[in-house]
């Protein structure tokens, strides 16, 4: 049992009393707070598909500058700080080419499955589908179906 008293606010003399082993008691104060505060980043429907087509680029080619590019690009600044202050090297770049270096370059999958692995080891969830969005980007993709579906055709001009 460990116990301890505080020493400032309100309650002081009061004691915390804390009961069994916890890793987070032995801990550094990063480990602590990679452990006690998960993050989850949605991806974006069409951060995936650039990422998806970008990887079979890679395959084809052998290039992985775009590749390394839309991956960097799927995420925004917040998210990118916040991953920098969960990752050892503090360099989101380095963290991106480390994952493209574990990646075999033979499936657009196995790319996604290494990266999900990377992020959870800094207890960073990654989901596909943001329910806040869904709605907004399945609208925008139908209305442009929509207008696609209809041909437009140019007047013909009149001959003088």
């Amino acid at each position: 049992m460990v116990t301890r008293a505080s020493k400032k606010g309100p309650n002081r003399g009061n004691r915390t009393v804390l009961t069994g082993w916890s890793p987070l008691l032995y801990s550094s104060r990063r480990q602590f707070q990679r452990r006690a505060f998960g993050m989850e980043i949605y991806l974006r429907k069409r951060a995936v598909r650039q990422i998806r087509l970008s990887a079979t680029d890679a395959i084809e080619e052998g290039d992985t500058d775009t590749l390394r590019e839309d991956i960097m690009d799927a995420f925004n600044d917040e998210q990118i700080e916040e991953i920098e202050r969960r990752i050892d090297s503090g360099d989101f770049y380095e963290f991106v080419s480390d994952v493209l270096d574990e990646w075999a370059g033979d499936e657009v999958d196995d790319l996604f499955e290494i990266l999900e692995q990377a992020l959870s080891d800094v207890d960073v969830e990654v989901k596909y589908n943001d329910p806040e969005f869904d709605d907004d980007e399945e609208e925008e993709e139908d209305e442009e179906e929509d207008l696609d579906d209809y041909d437009v055709e140019e007047p013909a001009e009149e001959e003088l």
